[in-house]
């Protein structure tokens, strides 16, 4: 089963928000669990036509965030999930946004965001992958 009664895993877009420049990452607030943060990420629509998009419009609704899909990070296969990572250059933080009453959003640097989002095995390995890791 582990498809959560789906037939096929549900496709989820993640944005990884960055600030390059200062080497920032930005988490928000789960909506469900205020004391858990994460990383913006939702399902893929058919109005989104490419994952990027998704990634892109998840950013916008959950953080706030405009800016540039600059990378693909990676894609990770759960039993009822594949999620795809890309990296996003902000350039934007809109003061008012879709779920600003429902989220908290923090710049925090890499180390702060992997503690932070460790709690979600598969955003903590997208992050893992990103051009903000340490280099093995």
């Amino acid at each position: 089963m582990g498809t959560k009664g789906r037939e096929v895993p549900r496709v989820v877009c993640c944005a990884i928000p960055l600030a390059s420049t200062s080497g920032k990452v930005l988490v928000i607030t789960s909506r469900k669990r205020q004391d858990l943060w994460v990383l913006p990420k939702g399902g893929w629509e058919l109005s989104d036509v490419t994952l990027e998009r998704a990634a892109s419009r998840e950013a916008l609704e959950e953080a706030g965030v405009r800016g540039n899909i600059t990378r693909f990070v990676t894609t990770i296969n759960s039993p009822s999930t594949t999620y795809h990572f890309y990296e996003l250059e902000v350039t934007t933080l809109d003061k008012d946004w879709l779920e600003s009453r429902e989220r908290k959003r923090e710049w925090v640097d890499y180390a702060e965001a992997l503690k932070r989002i460790a709690w979600k095995t598969e955003l903590a390995q997208g992050l893992s992958l990103s051009s903000l890791a340490p280099r093995r």
